[in-house]
C-alpha cells in the first residue's frame, strides 16, 4: 500500500529532461485584505456577512483586552504582579478567528489569546483570578501568568513549553473525526513557534490524518528579539502549509474583516471536509514580548510608529463609525467602563487567599503516591521549623 501511495503521489510530478532548481520565488502567496486603515474597504474587496451585534462584541471584546493589557502592564511594573504578556497590536488575529467559531470547538492557544477566551465569556474575575494565583484560580495557582485554561470554554490550558500545542492539536483534532463529532480544533501560535520542530511534526500529521484542524500563525515579525528575517529565509509561514499539502490563506492580520472571512471559510473546509487549513496573520507585536523584554534594545521607534498607524482596534473603530454603528462618545464609555471594571477586581483578585498548599499534590494522581506524600511530610515540617519565612503557612491546612 504505501508503495502504491508513493508511486501515486511522484506520478503528479511533471517530468523534466533537463537539471532544473526551483527557488523560492516559485510560489507567491498574496495577502487577503478588505479594510484600509481609515475603515473604507479595499478597493475590490468583499466585505463577509457580519452583523452590527457581532461585530459590536468583536471590538468591545478588542477594547477590553487592549485595556486588561494595559492594567496588568502597570500593575506588573507596580510590583503586584511577577509576569505579564500582551496581545497588544495582535487583536485582530485572535478575535477574526474565534468569531467564526462554535462555542464546543476545541482552542488551543499560545500566550497571546486573552481575546479569544474573553469573547466566550471567560470573566474579569477569572482573569484576575488566574493572574494572581490566588485560591479562586481554576488552576488552584500551579501556572504562572497568563497561562489560562477553561474545561467549560473548551479552552486548552496554556503551557509555556513552544509550539507543543500544534502536535496536540493535530491529534485531538483526530479524535474529534474519529468521534464524529461536528466540531474541529482552533490552534493559535506565532512564527517564532513555526520555527520549532513540533511545528512540522504537527502539520505533517494533520495533512496526513486529515485531522479538522485548522492553525492559526501569528506572523508578527518577532521570535521575542529576534527578527523574522533571522528566522528563516522563505516568504513566511505560509509557504510551509502548502509544502505539507494542507490549504493555506494568508491576511492582513490587523484587518478584522479580513482575518473573520478566512476563518469562517476555514473553519467550514475544516468542519465539511474534513481536512485541515493554515492562516498566516501578517501583524505586529506592537508591545514587548513580555513584561521581562525591552524591546529598545532590537527595534526603532520609527518601525513601531510605522505599525501603529495600522493599529487593528483603530481600524475597526473606523468601519464601524463608516457603518454608523458606533461613535466617538459611545467609545470613550466603553474604555472607561473596562478601565474601572478591570481595576476593581484586580484590587479584590490580590487580595484573596493563595490555594491550599495540599493542592500541590492533587488531581494527577487518583491516589497520590508515596513519594509525593513523603515530600509533601518533609515540606510540612520545614514550614513548622521556620513559620516566619512563610507567613501563608496556613494555606497547609486548606484554609485558601
Amino acid at each position: 500500500m504505501a508503495v502504491k501511495n508513493a508511486q501515486k503521489n511522484s506520478a503528479k510530478s511533471k517530468q523534466a529532461a533537463s537539471v532544473m532548481f526551483i527557488d523560492g520565488s516559485a510560489l507567491t502567496i498574496p495577502t487577503l485584505s478588505v479594510l484600509k486603515a481609515d475603515g473604507r474597504l479595499t478597493k475590490g474587496a468583499q466585505t463577509p456577512q457580519i452583523g452590527e451585534q457581532l461585530a459590536k462584541k468583536i471590538y468591545s471584546d478588542m477594547v477590553y483586552t487592549r485595556t486588561l493589557d494595559e492594567r496588568m502592564v502597570s500593575a506588573q511594573r507596580q510590583g503586584r504582579l511577577s509576569f505579564y504578556l500582551t496581545c497588544t497590536g495582535e487583536e485582530a488575529s485572535v478575535a477574526g478567528t474565534i468569531a467564526a467559531f462554535n462555542p464546543d470547538d476545541m482552542v488551543m492557544g499560545q500566550y497571546r489569546e486573552q481575546v479569544a477566551l474573553r469573547f466566550r465569556g471567560f470573566t474579569t474575575e477569572q482573569f484576575m483570578n488566574q493572574l494572581f494565583s490566588n485560591g479562586k484560580d481554576l488552576g488552584k495557582g500551579r501556572q504562572m501568568p497568563v497561562h489560562y485554561g477553561c474545561r467549560d470554554l473548551h479552552f486548552m490550558t496554556i503551557r509555556s513549553p513552544l509550539a507543543t500545542q500544534i502536535p496536540q492539536a493535530a491529534g485531538y483534532a483526530y479524535g474529534q473525526k474519529l468521534a464524529g463529532n461536528d466540531a474541529c480544533t482552533l490552534c493559535y501560535f506565532g512564527d517564532g513557534a513555526a520555527s520549532e520542530g513540533d511545528f512540522h511534526a504537527g502539520l505533517n500529521m494533520a495533512a496526513v490524518l486529515k485531522s479538522p484542524v485548522v492553525f492559526v500563525v501569528r506572523n508578527n515579525g518577532y521570535a521575542i528579539s529576534t527578527p523574522s528575517s533571522e528566522q528563516y529565509a522563505g516568504d513566511g509561514i505560509a509557504p510551509r502549509g502548502v509544502a505539507y499539502g494542507i490549504k493555506t490563506i494568508r491576511v492582513d492580520g490587523n484587518d478584522i474583516l479580513a482575518v473573520y472571512a478566512a476563518a469562517v471559510e476555514a473553519r467550514k473546509i475544516a468542519v465539511e471536509q474534513q481536512q485541515p487549513v493554515l492562516i498566516e496573520t501578517m501583524s505586529y507585536r506592537l508591545g514587548a514580548h513580555s513584561t521581562s523584554d525591552d524591546p529598545s534594545g532590537y527595534r526603532s521607534p520609527q518601525e513601531e510608529e510605522k505599525w501603529r498607524q495600522k493599529d487593528p482596534i483603530s481600524r475597526m473603530k473606523n468601519w464601524l463609525i463608516n457603518q454608523q454603528w458606533w461613535d466617538e462618545g459611545r467609545d470613550e464609555e466603553l474604555h472607561k467602563t473596562y478601565h474601572a471594571e478591570i481595576l476593581a477586581e484586580l484590587k479584590l483578585a490580590e487580595k484573596r487567599p493563595k490555594p491550599s498548599l495540599k493542592d500541590l499534590i492533587t488531581d494527577v494522581y487518583k491516589t497520590p503516591p508515596a513519594h509525593l506524600l513523603e515530600q509533601f511530610e518533609s515540606l510540612e515540617k520545614h514550614i513548622a521549623k521556620y513559620p516566619n519565612n512563610y507567613p501563608d503557612s496556613n494555606r497547609m491546612h486548606g484554609e485558601g
